[in-house]
């Protein structure tokens, strides 16, 4: 078997979501009760974009799991320009548990776990925020009673079709077996190959895809409305330009009246009031949105203890050898995901 990475969405399968989603909600019941990382065993944390919610959840997250949050600063290490990135990889492999990394275009991630054997895990890139897109489902799973509620549920996205938000929200909503609704003016529409993957899981799933430029019928009976800046990070010079044609696709209360009467409102932050939503909306009673950015905490412990449970399983590292990128011995240990259990009933191994 190969190393386990979470470069997008559609890399994990709808089980394997399912799995994650399950024991994100077990990792907010008991934060500590997982300790794959006791030694502690270093994660390292890059950024090469402004960050806060990706800094603070996952530093804290590694730190609960019991390991060392390794965090480096992005533009100081030069991945890609002061050294090559395959270079950055075979140094970090060798000495951390796992790779986060929070990046331009989604070539450079890939670039990275092609050159380690410990998980890498996308904390942003361009084309896909899977991480977040986690977080999100988790919200939408506490909302609805269950993650098996996520399928059939309807989610409607507005604002750029094709930002790493929206085309995050194709794949992993579609792997939930989502009904997910693109809202977006023409001409941001997501991009084709990404589209089309969307679709063919949707069909595996049972899930739905539309990508359309009528706010108004996307919005009709959703159970969840999502949204996000209309100026994404790298596009600030365009700001003005890019305003215009999102103004009839802010979210206000009228918006929020067409969809479900218990719909709820989610944002992946930051938010900016006035333009790409109403404050009334985001303040509202209907909206998620802190409940949404803790639950990147979870999700992510979930996905870092799923992903060093198949890295042990996977046979790629060796148990307490950290030099080599392995999980350590901290990883079946006592509170461990390989004697932890996923859900509620405290039985169920992941192995």
């Amino acid at each position: 078997m190969t190393i386990r990475h979470f470069l997008k969405d559609s890399d994990i399968s709808p089980a394997e979501q399912a799995e994650i989603l399950n024991l994100a909600i077990e990792v907010k019941r008991d934060r500590l009760k997982y300790q794959p990382l006791v030694g502690p065993q270093a994660v390292a944390v890059l950024t090469d974009k402004p960050t806060l919610r990706t800094q603070l959840s996952f530093c804290v997250g590694v730190a609960e799991l019991g390991g060392y949050p390794m965090f480096v600063d992005g533009k100081l290490a030069g991945g890609g320009v002061r050294e090559s990135v395959a270079d950055v990889a075979r140094v970090l492999g060798r000495q951390v548990a796992a790779i986060v990394w929070r990046t331009y275009g989604q070539d450079r991630i890939e670039e990275m776990a092609a050159h380690v054997s410990v998980p890498v895990v996308n904390a942003l890139t361009d084309d896909y925020h899977p991480c977040q897109v986690l977080a999100d489902l988790q919200t939408v799973a506490e909302h609805l009673g269950g993650v098996d509620r996520l399928s059939g549920a309807k989610l409607a996205y507005f604002g750029d079709g094709g930002n790493n938000m929206a085309q995050s929200y194709l794949l992993g909503g579609a792997t939930a077996g989502m009904e997910v609704r693109i809202a977006t003016p023409a001409g941001f529409q997501p991009k084709a190959s990404i589209l089309a993957e969307a679709q063919a899981i949707a069909q595996e799933t049972g899930g739905g895809v539309t990508v359309t430029d009528d706010p108004v019928a996307a919005a009709a009976g959703a159970d969840v409305i999502a949204t996000d800046t209309w100026v994404s990070m790298g596009q600030e010079d365009s700001a003005e330009a890019r305003r215009s044609p999102f103004v009839p696709f802010r979210v206000d209360d009228a918006m929020m009246a067409r969809a479900a009467s218990d719909a709820i409102f989610i944002h992946c932050l930051p938010a900016y009031r006035g333009n790409e939503m109403t404050a009334s909306v985001i303040d509202g009673p209907q909206s998620r949105v802190w409940d949404e950015a803790e639950n990147r905490l979870h999700a992510q412990k979930a996905l870092l203890i799923w992903l060093l449970d198949k890295a042990v399983e996977s046979g790629t590292v060796e148990s307490g050898t950290v030099g080599s990128g392995a999980v350590g011995s901290g990883a079946v240990g006592p509170g461990a995901v390989g004697s932890g259990a996923v859900g509620s009933g405290g039985g169920e191994s992941l192995r």
